[in-house]
């Protein structure tokens, strides 16, 4: 059933026209120039094996499961939407949800990476959000970090027995919180504090975006559930053709 998914997906690119056009001071993650190279780099190095392993896994599902191109467009339109909703945070930074674990769980981390790093260099290039030098060290925590978060701990609490909701309430929220994790701990290894080092730094840096990530990603997680619900309800067809790579309703 397709135009379920069809409007999500409309109303999603709706949403993210009102509001992630509108100006901001604040870079996405980290702005551009605002780590010193030899960082930006190191990020980088980190970042690509991941992109070129998701270009991979992608290339590989679009041609076996050409079906799934709708729910690739609805995994990206939503991180578009929550990813575009920023708060101002740490100097340099901002706080919002990322979006990343409902993608991961549909696809798989990898996949997800592709997705998250297109979502990234689109908001640099054409809404100044973020930057090219930083994209490396942004792409790796939100959508190397997060998507890999999300998807491991939706397997463990499975596993466990826990609810289907619960897991993906539990597992997108990490998701959003493990990213914030990660930029915290790239801008403490930058940014060392002068008496406490890096773990004060990063101690400093994390309560700081703890202020607005932790309800964000409580939110970020009852939306996901939401989301999947409605999926599950008029387009469990279009899930059915993803279920060589879901373990949700084993």
């Amino acid at each position: 059933m397709k135009k379920p998914l069809f409007w999500i997906v409309s109303m999603c690119a709706t949403v993210y026209i009102l509001f992630a056009l509108s100006p901001s001071a604040y870079a996405m993650h980290i702005m551009e120039g605002f780590l010193p190279w030899q960082w930006a780099l190191i990020w980088w190095l980190l970042f690509l094996p991941f992109f070129f392993i998701g270009l991979r896994t992608m290339t590989h599902l679009m041609k076996q499961k050409p079906e799934v191109k709708l729910l690739l467009a609805l995994a990206t339109a939503f991180t578009f939407v929550l990813s575009a909703l920023k708060i101002p945070s740490v100097t340099g930074s901002s706080s919002h949800p990322t979006g990343t674990g409902f993608g991961a769980l549909l696809f798989g981390p990898f996949v997800m990476t592709v997705i998250g790093t297109a979502v990234l260099l689109f908001q640099a290039l054409l809404l100044a959000h973020g930057g090219l030098t930083t994209l490396g060290a942004n792409a790796f925590s939100m959508a190397v970090v997060g998507p890999f978060v999300a998807y491991g701990l939706f397997v463990l609490c499975k596993k466990c027995g826990i609810s289907l909701r619960m897991s993906v309430f539990l597992a997108a929220m990490m998701a959003d919180l493990a990213t914030y994790v990660m930029t915290s701990f790239q801008l403490a290894l930058a940014f060392p504090d002068v008496t406490s080092g890096v773990w004060g730094a990063f101690l400093k840096f994390a309560s700081i975006f703890a202020v607005t990530q932790v309800p964000l990603a409580i939110t970020e997680g009852l939306l996901t559930v939401v989301v999947w619900n409605f999926l599950h309800t008029y387009s469990e067809r279009e899930l059915d053709v993803l279920e060589e790579r879901r373990v949700f309703f084993k």
